[in-house]
């Protein structure tokens, strides 16, 4: 039995402390465990829900991994704590935040991983980048391609702009 890879997709978000610098350690720290086939430009964007933070930045990163969708969890996890993410309540500011955006065709559900992430299609600053690398990509078990969502959001108060490469 042969271990298969499996693209996956993931949001990273940075609004504490020099934010271009944490995406590219960031970077760094997941390219020594995933095989990064393509990221997006750096874009800022404005805080959801706790709006008296700082803007941030986010980005968007395409990677083959042959991790289990829990173990990529554990490894994300590991790198947040050891850039020194603190933590925080729901939509606290963060020094780095990594998620697991789209992990191959698969839907999960379970009290620590929900993939496709629960927000995707309401969130501008993840449309928007993941636009940029896969605007054709499907949803697991939808015909809604990327570009369509983004066309769907509501981007009343959601901000994305985009500030060069990472």
């Amino acid at each position: 039995m042969s271990v298969e890879f499996v693209n996956v997709y993931l949001g990273l978000g940075s609004n504490l402390g020099d934010r271009r610098q944490n995406l590219k350690k960031a970077l760094e720290y997941l390219s020594q465990r995933l095989r990064i086939t393509n990221k997006s430009s750096v874009y800022q964007s404005e805080p959801i829900g706790n709006t008296h933070q700082p803007e941030f930045l986010n980005m968007v990163l395409e990677a083959k991994t042959m991790l289990k969708p829990n173990d990529l969890l554990l490894l994300i996890q590991g790198i947040e704590r050891k850039m020194g993410r603190q933590p925080g309540g729901h939509n606290a500011p963060r020094i780095i935040d990594i998620d697991i955006v789209l992990y191959g065709d698969e839907k999960l559900a379970s009290p620590s991983l929900t993939v496709p992430h629960p927000h995707l299609a309401q969130r501008a600053f993840v449309l928007v980048p993941l636009n940029e690398i896969a605007p054709e990509l499907k949803l697991p078990h939808s015909s809604k391609t990327i570009s369509r969502l983004l066309t769907e959001v509501k981007k009343e108060g959601q901000n994305v702009i985009k500030q060069g490469d990472c």
